[in-house]
């Protein structure tokens, strides 16, 4: 566990905290925290993960630019999905994963390949929907940072792995908060 780790563990907690509020600040903790962890995972041979962080940091500056306002300058509201469209991303990103996992397995030396594309590709998929406000993000999140947390576990990296826990617990009041502002709307 190295000062690093600790910072970025921090710079995430805040990320998620000021996400499940709505604030803006949100993006710049998410950039500073991925940026740690892509330098971080990159060095533990975690390649999709290494990855994702890199998207991480891509998609704060597309957060910021969504919720500051978009091209349009309208705030971007809260929103659902039907059920059908998660079925279908859901088996897109399941898809997804085992040839990731199969392509990092067979041509890399990662650690807990197919894992690992897991926690990247559903990561990506919920990325994305936090930053459109799609409130079922939260939900995503619960298992991607369950199963997340399994891997930080088995690959030593135990500040992130309380940063997951944590992560967990703040996707429910995430979701709860964000219900709220859906009710209203």
């Amino acid at each position: 566990m190295s000062r690093w780790e600790l910072l970025a563990v921090a710079f995430g907690v805040a990320y998620v905290l000021l996400a499940a509020k709505e604030s803006l600040w949100t993006w710049l903790f998410a950039f500073l925290g991925t940026l740690i962890y892509t330098i971080i995972f990159w060095d533990g041979a975690l390649v999709s993960s290494s990855l994702l962080n890199f998207y991480y940091m891509i998609m704060a500056i597309y957060g910021f630019i969504l919720w500051r306002g978009g091209k349009n300058g309208e705030e971007l509201s809260i929103t659902s999905r039907p059920t059908n469209w998660h079925i279908e991303l859901i088996t897109s990103g399941i898809f997804v994963s085992l040839i990731v996992g199969y392509l990092s397995s067979t041509y890399t030396e990662a650690n807990f390949a197919y894992l690992d594309a897991f926690v990247l590709v559903f990561s990506v998929i919920a990325t994305w929907m936090l930053a459109k406000k799609i409130i079922e993000n939260w939900l995503y999140w619960v298992i991607i940072d369950s199963m997340a947390l399994f891997l930080y576990f088995k690959s030593g990296y135990y500040a992130t792995v309380v940063l997951f826990i944590l992560y967990i617990i703040l996707s429910f009041w995430g979701y709860y908060s964000w219900r709220k502002g859906l009710n209203v709307n």
